[in-house]
């Protein structure tokens, strides 16, 4: 059984500019599509898990009335029939059909929770259905999808059905946080947008009217080709000043300025009134443009406009203040309106991870002769036996990263990885592996697609072999992993996922924390801070100490826990590194070579420690253990404890 969320999407600046900008395979002269999309706190909550058919259900009180419960057999055809019926179940369906059709997966029992988000109100409540059904199919059948494989085949499925959708809705797949998507005819990219300071959103169903399928049927008869002075129009307000304005949005998040934010909002609803509003009379929108202009709420925000399609669907406002937002939200419910909250904060993904396995492995000699120590066999809990490496790239796929550079020492080492994680077994091979086994081969060749190799010609550190990655990086946040290090998560989430998620928090320096005794600091770098949150969970470090003496650091680096007794806390071996931690090693390493020294080793703790007394450095104290198998010890205590 899997627990699943998927949220709504609020498109923030850009509305149709995906289907206009599709229409550039037919004429290149139309602008690209350009839009801000994020998901919303609210969305639907439900239960997955394999089944032999194809089931819905629900749970959600929230649908009551609306809702009935739905089977029908993994079939091809009967699925496709379903998806053209225009029932509730067609979304579904459609996303079922593609699944089948393109992946051969049997079938899923989906059990709705709970559903938070309004429905026909320009923030894709079918957009999310269909994700939900794509994501369950992928994590119940481990298909390996990245979210944008998800966000495609819910775009495919719901096609399947009456709808026509634009390629936006399904942003709802990235989760709540702001993306910039992009439309080139087939082609879309998304990217996420840095936000630099707390924006206060506030949406709202207007409960009125609106006919999407009206509205999009109107607005393409002006495309590919405009014949008309409207049809021009139309196209320059989908096309460059909509560029044009997305492009000032991305800066004025980047900056923080709220302010201008909020008149731009203004401005995108008047360039829509006028020069796409004309084109369909179904985006007359009395009620929408009433609630804009409502004396009583221009106090309240730096600006507004319509949601989605538009019509009287939804409205969106930007509120001066989180106490604004809140006032905002009562005065809409008072009126009428079903009205909700979306704080976006400074996010920063992280996408890419580093592992270095350069070493020799001296200590775990002679076994190393024949064997690098990253792949030495592991049992694990589910049965399976994997080597050290397997079980660190597969928490990476779990937590989202989509690119994996390993810091090889040379390039004849290549070849090991290369044999392992791109080469596929012999046909007589695979025919002696179970079904589960045989379906497990074609995971490990996945995650080798993943893979990128630098390597480190000279051994001069652990700074040093990172810093081979500082291309890779491409001057974005960074996971690293050491490659002699495995974790296990106490949650349902993997202990890489869990400090990604706390860095888009707080979008600064961040390493993983883990206690240890006072009688062991003496061969651990030792941090020293104070908690930011009640829960201590997260430490704002303002010591980092290496091997100190254990007298030292009782006297010195205990940090209180919550009955105000010392702990002591060392890195847990998993860091988010930022662009600043390359370029400090680009400065020390320099420095060494200016001063003659090629030499001594660049160590990653000077370089860390630098950057923190700029920038500061926040530790992460996860749910979860690490087992070191980088010497004999530690590696029949990982071998005894890890399969537990």
């Amino acid at each position: 059984m899997i627990k699943l969320f998927v949220p709504g999407r609020l498109c923030l600046f850009g509305e149709h500019t995906d289907w206009a900008g599709h229409y550039r395979t037919m004429n290149a002269d139309i602008a690209p599509g350009a839009a801000i999309v994020t998901g919303i706190e609210q969305g639907i909550y439900a239960e997955v898990e394999k089944s032999s058919i194809f089931e819905l259900y629900s749970e959600a009180p929230e649908i009551e009335g609306i809702w009935q419960d739905f089977s029908c057999r993994m079939d091809e055809s009967e699925l496709k029939r379903i998806a053209k019926s225009g029932s509730f179940f067609c979304y579904c369906a459609g996303v079922a059909s593609y699944m089948l059709e393109w992946y051969k997966v049997g079938g899923v029992r989906i059990r709705i929770t709970s559903m938070t988000l309004p429905m026909k109100s320009g923030l894709s409540s079918s957009a999310a259905i269909c994700v939900l059904v794509a994501r369950a199919f992928n994590l119940l059948y481990n298909l390996n999808l990245n979210t944008l494989g998800e966000m495609n085949i819910a775009y495919v499925g719901e096609l399947r059905t009456s709808s026509r959708c634009g390629r936006l809705d399904q942003a709802c797949a990235f989760g709540v946080k702001p993306n910039l998507m992009t439309f080139d005819g087939d082609e879309i990219e998304v990217r996420s947008l840095n936000v630099k300071k707390h924006l206060y959103w506030v949406f709202a169903d207007l409960c009125a009217e609106k006919d999407t399928i009206r509205i999009l049927s109107d607005l393409n008869k002006a495309y590919p080709f405009p014949t008309t002075d409207a049809d021009r129009a139309e196209h320059e307000a989908l096309g460059q000043q909509n560029l044009d304005i997305v492009d000032r949005a991305i800066q004025y998040m980047a900056e923080g300025d709220a302010e201008s934010l909020g008149r731009l909002m203004t401005e995108a609803e008047a360039l829509f009134d006028e020069k796409v509003v004309p084109m369909s009379p179904a985006l007359h929108s009395p009620k929408l443009h009433s609630v804009l202009q409502n004396p009583d709420i221009q106090p309240l925000v730096w600006g507004g406009k319509g949601v989605g399609s538009h019509g009287d669907g939804s409205v969106q406002f930007l509120a001066r203040s989180a106490e604004a937002q809140q006032q905002l939200i009562a005065y809409l419910n008072d009126h009428g309106m079903k009205a909700y909250p979306l704080t976006l904060k400074p996010v920063h993904t992280v996408r890419r991870a580093i592992i270095p396995v350069a070493g020799f492995g001296t200590r775990l000699y002679p076994a190393t002769r024949a064997l690098k120590k990253d792949f030495f066999p592991i049992p694990c809990p589910d049965g399976m036996v994997r080597p050290v490496i397997l079980i660190l790239l597969e928490e990476l796929v779990k937590s989202g990263i989509e690119e994996i550079c390993l810091v090889l020492g040379s390039e004849e080492e290549r070849q090991q990885y290369a044999d392992y994680f791109e080469r596929p077994l012999s046909d007589e091979h695979l025919r002696k592996l179970n079904p589960e086994a045989q379906e497990y081969e074609n995971h490990i060749l996945d995650i080798g697609k993943r893979l990128h190799y630098v390597y480190q010609r000279e051994k001069r550190g652990f700074g040093h072999a990172v810093y081979q990655a500082a291309q890779f990086t491409r001057n974005e946040p960074v996971l690293l992993l050491l490659g002699d290090t495995i974790y296990r998560s106490d949650s349902n989430k993997p202990c890489a996922l869990q400090l990604i998620e706390e860095y888009e928090s707080y979008n600064s320096l961040m390493v993983s924390i883990h206690s240890i005794p006072l009688s062991d600091v003496s061969h651990y770098g030792i941090l020293h801070g104070v908690w930011e949150d009640k829960e201590n969970t997260i430490l704002n470090v303002d010591i980092m100490h290496e091997k100190p003496k254990s007298s030292y650091a009782e006297e010195f680096l205990g940090v209180r826990n919550k009955q105000g007794e010392k702990e002591y806390y060392s890195v847990f071996g998993q860091y988010i590194l930022t662009p600043e931690v390359f370029s400090q090693l680009h400065e020390d390493i320099m420095q060494k070579e200016i001063d003659g020294d090629h030499v001594s080793e660049i160590e990653l703790t000077s370089a860390l420690e630098a950057v923190r007394q700029r920038s500061g450095m926040m530790g992460v104290r996860l749910k979860g253990r690490m087992f070191d198998m980088g010497n004999p010890a530690a590696l029949t205590r990982c071998v005894e404890e890890y399969a537990i």
